[in-house]
């Protein structure tokens, strides 16, 4: 959608001409660029954000599995982080 309303700016600024027509297609050009680097961000922000959530995914399985193969030593560590917690610490 941005890149059709500059489109269109950039063929109306090229069929009225004027003294102003340099500056405002090289303006044009400039936020085309701008443009191009924010939608390369945001797939940046994506795939790291893609990433994460696999890793938040894999660390949540991972305890899951220590859960069920050590369940005593899981009721210990919470019955101690419990009584740290309960203390203030």
């Amino acid at each position: 959608m941005i890149e059709k309303i500059i489109s269109d700016l950039e063929a109306k600024i090229q069929s009225t001409g004027g003294p102003a027509k340099g500056k405002l297609l090289q303006l044009l050009a400039k936020l085309r660029t701008e443009i191009a680097a924010l939608e390369k961000t945001s797939d940046d922000a994506r795939e790291k954000q893609k990433e994460l959530k696999s890793s938040v995914d894999e660390l949540r399985s991972s305890v899951q599995g220590f859960e069920q193969s050590h369940p005593k030593l899981v009721r210990a560590i919470e019955s101690i982080s419990n009584t740290l917690s309960n203390w203030g610490i």
